[in-house]
């Protein structure tokens, strides 16, 4: 939306309140906000009389309307640099949560009402540019290496990593993004204010200061094992992919996994070795046909972007791509494992001879080419 749709200083602060006083997902809220604003549904909300229809609202928010403060939640974000994010709002991610409303997953748990946000980086850079790296918090040294070293490689190719700011797979792949000095965005099971776990304090302090961390659960918000569950949905809806790197037989990997499942958001998963008890729930995944295998980098990259452009558009570089015609036609002419003659060059290139030795002169200084015994072929 443009700058005279964003909302004002009121809005926020409808939202905000209504943010509070109900548990998410709040569609109920959603809802009455889309029939008649949110000031007016916050209002509403406060008075405890809403228009016909949306009776649901009142029974979503009975148990905290007395006790929501917005200026303290409000006070606790300025504190600590953090924001309130609307739909009305320029970098609300519109597109990548629209698709938790449609009909097979609105009744699992829609779109969020708004999102409290801190850090410099903007939802907008979310969505199709990230890839979420998901998996065991009791993760074996070997998937924190593989962790770390996607989210280093995806970090540099211009990708977004998003994770869950947990122990194990999800640290090891915001401290990847970290070191590449990439994007990562850490979605919280509680309020953005919390440290949690605690062990991971400065990380989520580090993420803060270059990149997000996003919550649906206004500050004051402690964590909970349903609200994992619940919030395991907005790193698969704000990710264009999901690998899970490691997981159990069992685990809140596999639910994430599940929900890029019905969000129709491409799923990986990692191979370990077969008697880990941590690769056993991707080796499940693969076996059973719902993710794909991946093994490197590229492969992650390639379920969001599968003409191997990188985040910006780009398709990766190779070092053909800026010769000149002759050149690169003489290059396209040699076979992958044998050597052959200049004139059996000249005859498929469809160039003269004079000027593939010229392009082969120029070829071999640049290292692509090498003769041998008066035959030519791709350097190895």
């Amino acid at each position: 939306m443009g700058d005279a749709d964003a909302p004002d200083e009121a809005q926020r602060r409808a939202f905000a309140y209504l943010s509070a006083v109900a548990e998410p997902p709040a569609a109920s809220l959603i809802g009455l906000v889309a029939a008649i604003g949110p000031e007016e549904a916050a209002a509403a909300v406060r008075a405890r009389s809403v228009p016909a229809g949306h009776s649901a609202a009142l029974a979503a928010t009975e148990a905290r309307v007395g006790g929501a403060d917005v200026e303290q939640t409000l006070a606790v974000c300025d504190r600590i640099g953090a924001r309130v994010v609307t739909p009305l709002d320029d970098e609300w991610p519109a597109w990548a949560l629209s698709i938790l409303d449609r009909a097979s997953t609105a009744s699992r748990g829609g779109a969020p009402l708004a999102l409290w946000v801190r850090g410099p980086g903007s939802l907008s850079a979310l969505g199709d540019a990230a890839v979420a790296l998901v998996g065991s918090r009791a993760a074996t040294s070997y998937g924190e290496y593989v962790a770390t070293q996607f989210a280093s490689g995806l970090a540099g190719q211009g990708r977004a990593v998003v994770s869950g700011g947990a122990y194990g797979i999800d640290g090891a792949a915001h401290r990847g993004a970290l070191a590449a000095g990439g994007l990562t965005a850490a979605v919280l099971a509680c309020g953005i204010d919390r440290d949690y776990p605690s062990g991971h304090a400065r990380l989520l302090q580090e993420i803060a200061a270059t990149g997000l961390i996003v919550s649906e659960y206004a500050p004051g918000t402690a964590a909970a094992k349903y609200r994992f569950l619940t919030r395991n949905r907005l790193v698969a809806a704000l990710s264009g992919a999901v690998v899970v790197v490691e997981a159990g037989r069992r685990s809140g990997a596999a639910n994430t996994a599940a929900w890029a499942t019905r969000l129709g958001r491409p799923l990986g998963a990692v191979p370990g070795a077969v008697t880990s008890a941590t690769s056993v729930g991707t080796h499940a995944m693969i076996t059973d046909g719902a993710a794909t295998l991946v093994a490197d980098v590229d492969a992650a990259a390639s379920l969001v972007a599968p003409d191997g452009a990188d985040a910006r558009g780009r398709a990766p570089s190779r070092p053909t791509d800026e010769l000149p015609p002759d050149q690169f036609r003489v290059v396209e002419s040699l076979p992958a494992y044998d050597a052959i003659s200049i004139d059996e060059i000249a005859f498929v290139s469809g160039i003269a001879t004079g000027a593939v030795r010229r392009a082969l002169a120029a070829l071999d200084v640049g290292g692509l080419v090498e003769e041998d015994r008066g035959r030519w072929r791709l350097r190895r």
